[in-house]
Formats: structure tokens, C-alpha cells, sequence
């Protein structure tokens, strides 16, 4: 593992429209935040674009093929923590094509989803730099993923 759970971990995300700071939940989404802080060091997102962004729903990325179908060639099981819920805006969850699909790409919340408790894997919530994710458009880029931790 790349993480230790008991730590705690930021991601900065560099984008095109300015920093996201996000708290990584790594004590109830241990795998989840492993896979997410491996590939940001690994330097996986760098470049990739945010392919799907939804008005009042959710802004996603992390697919490096722009598609929305590119992943990291594996896929692993959903790691539902209880209490993580899609409560708000700046919420970090999975995104996937049904249970246990899990890649790379994930997503960020602008309002609540509670529709999508129990089926999408939240693992961080945005400390700092909302007004930038209510900003991103389709095509606008990560640049790089800082993590400290």
C-alpha cells in the first residue's frame, strides 16, 4: 500500500482554472485513497481533461483517453464508507460503470446527490478552491495532482 491509512492526506489539484484542495478520507476509504494518491504521484492525471461536466451535478475526470471509458487497466471493488455521503458541493467520489468498476476517473460534487450513496465511492471532500470546480467546463484540464501526506 501506498498510503498509511492512519495518515492524513491532501491532494492539490493544479487545473488550468486554478487549485482544488481536497482532504482525503483515508481511514474509511483506504484502498480508494491508495489508488487515487499511487496514480497522482505516478503522474497519470497530469494533462488529462475533465470529460464530463454537469451544471448543478458534478464535474468528472480522470480518464486519459478524454472518453470517458479510458481507465488504468484494472478495476477494483467499491469501498462504501456509511458515513461518507454525498452531502454537498465538493464532495470526491468514484466514478464507475456499475459496482465494483472502480479505475481511475473520479468526480466532484457542486450540490448534493444522495442518489448516489451506496453506489459510488467517496473518499475526500474539497477544503479549499470550490470557486474553481464551479468554474471548470468540458475540456479544461488537471495539470498535476500534488499530494502531501
Amino acid at each position: 500500500m501506498t498510503i498509511d491509512p492512519k495518515a492524513s492526506y491532501t491532494a492539490k489539484l493544479v487545473t488550468n482554472k486554478g487549485d482544488i484542495e481536497i482532504e482525503l478520507h483515508a481511514g474509511q476509504a483506504p484502498r480508494t485513497v491508495n489508488n487515487f494518491v499511487f496514480l497522482a504521484r505516478e503522474g497519470y492525471y497530469d494533462g488529462v481533461s475533465f470529460h464530463r461536466v454537469i451544471a448543478d451535478f458534478m464535474v468528472q475526470t480522470g480518464d486519459p483517453t478524454g472518453t470517458g471509458r479510458g481507465g488504468p487497466g484494472y478495476t477494483f471493488a467499491d469501498e462504501i464508507a456509511r458515513e461518507l455521503r454525498h452531502d454537498g458541493p465538493g464532495v470526491l467520489s468514484m466514478a464507475n460503470a456499475g459496482p465494483n468498476t472502480n479505475g481511475s476517473q473520479f468526480f466532484i460534487t457542486h450540490v448534493a446527490t444522495p442518489w448516489l450513496d451506496g453506489k459510488h465511492a467517496v473518499f475526500g471532500r474539497v477544503s479549499k478552491g470550490m470557486d474553481v470546480v464551479n468554474a471548470i467546463a468540458q475540456g479544461d484540464r488537471i495539470e498535476r495532482i500534488e499530494v502531501l501526506g
